[in-house]
């Protein structure tokens, strides 16, 4: 990449599956001082350009194919629609990540620069080329991860290097018990921030699962594949194991007994994001996966590249619970008034009121500043991180319980009277997610 002119503050990109290539692009572009950001190639080509369009990445690297329920899905369409929005590309990286899957690099086109496969890349430097990290800020940009677009095109939400590793690192180290040598996984896509956190396990000296495709594959000699997963845990020795709270509650529903089937004896943890996890799927989990793992329910968002609520492994679990409020985060609990009803049991929105090392360093483009304030700040003010979720604290086992989530949603009607079109305009009502 140096020798192609990547240089600090440089964007990067990915469109790329959870895989060993994926997290070693990332590091190299981290180590000019470039921006990485990342999409799975299961999303749409709009969709993607909706998103790096606005960062305008001067490299792409993308897989030439990948395999999802033992069927190979062909991204070259996409990444051809891909590659002719971005002007400033100067080259797309095509990854073998499918053995003996041809594709037509010669019919991409890259507007400052060509098309090459990862081989040909890596091949165009001498093998005695140094590996220098650039020497810069410590809460210099790295990585750009993009809201959903809801309301609008996706905002694009840049995260630091210290804050984001001094995040991590106490999220892994404390409230996981995270060790050298030990294993961590997480199902996840590059899109989604838990592979940030998942790769920030490094830091700690785990070694990393990286997985992609079903969770439900390979099958067994019976056609099943519900047991696909907790046999990976036996084979890899897998201590820590991060999943959604959907595929949970999909094991519950089939009353998979893993514990019985397979050897479990190297897992430690579970962690469930995504949804809040059911009561009953506490007590699945216990009775299916062992009786002594640290069940844990976690939230946080891209917004924080971590988690607001996180596990202990020193503290009870309570069923429909996260166990704590992480380290360093003044979360509290406020209602519409902004009153704090944190010690009173009462729903509110989630709030934080002290700054904390992983707030995003800015929002990319020209009105990011503007975007910031008004996405975190506008409702109760400067100094109070509203993050958009609607919770509860226990008083009595100082847990968590999510209730829901705000999304607003604006929609343009026309209004007809006595059969006369009446002037069109825009409703922001508030919508309930729970």
């Amino acid at each position: 990449m140096r020798d192609l002119g990547v240089k600090e503050g440089d964007r990067v990109a990915g469109y790329v599956a959870n895989h060993c290539n994926a997290l070693v692009a990332m590091l190299a572009a981290t180590s000019i001082g470039a921006l990485w950001t990342a999409m799975s190639p299961d999303t749409g080509a709009h969709a993607v350009l909706d998103r790096i369009r606005q960062i305008e990445p001067v490299v792409l690297f993308a897989d030439n194919a990948v395999i999802y329920n033992d069927k190979v899905h062909e991204v070259h369409g996409k990444l051809k629609e891909i590659t002719k929005g971005l002007p400033q590309l100067k080259a797309c990286v095509v990854f073998e990540t499918i053995t003996g899957h041809e594709i037509d690099l010669e019919d991409i086109t890259v507007a400052l620069g060509t098309a090459c496969s990862h081989s040909h890349f890596v091949q165009s430097v001498p093998r005695n080329a140094k590996l220098e990290f650039e020497q810069l800020p410590p809460d210099h940009p790295i990585y750009i991860l993009y809201s959903s677009g809801t309301t609008g095109k996706p905002k694009c939400i840049v995260h630091g290097a210290i804050g984001t590793l001094i995040q991590h690192k106490k999220e892994h180290d404390i409230h996981c018990d995270i060790r050298v040598g030990d294993r961590l996984f997480y199902f996840t896509t590059c899109t989604w921030m838990m592979w940030h956190w998942l790769v920030s396990g490094l830091a700690t000296g785990a070694t990393l699962i990286l997985y992609d495709g079903s969770p439900f594959r390979p099958l067994d000699a019976e056609g099943k594949g519900e047991l696909a997963m907790p046999r990976l845990i036996d084979q890899l020795g897998i201590t820590h194991f991060g999943t959604s709270a959907k595929y949970l509650s999909l094991m519950e529903q089939k009353d998979v007994a893993a514990n019985g089937t397979v050897n479990l004896k190297s897992l430690k943890a579970i962690y469930s994001t995504g949804s809040p996890l059911a009561p009953s799927t506490f007590q699945y989990v216990y009775r299916a996966f062992g009786p002594d793992i640290n069940l844990s329910s976690i939230t946080g968002g891209t917004d924080i590249i971590s988690l607001f609520g996180a596990p202990s492994p020193i503290c009870p679990v309570y069923a429909g619970e996260i166990q704590v409020r992480g380290l360093g985060m003044a979360v509290e609990a406020w209602d519409f008034q902004g009153k704090d009803v944190t010690n009173t049991g009462e729903p509110g929105d989630l709030v934080c009121v002290k700054p904390f090392p992983c707030q995003p360093v800015m929002f990319y483009g020209a009105d990011g500043d503007s975007i910031y304030k008004k996405s975190y700040f506008e409702t109760f003010g400067l100094g109070v991180w509203h993050h958009g979720d609607f919770v509860r604290l226990n008083s009595k086992t100082g847990g968590l319980i999510m209730l829901g989530r705000y999304v607003v949603l604006e929609a343009t009607v026309s209004v007809s009277v006595a059969g006369s079109p009446g002037q069109l305009g825009t409703l922001t009502p508030l919508f309930w997610l729970s």
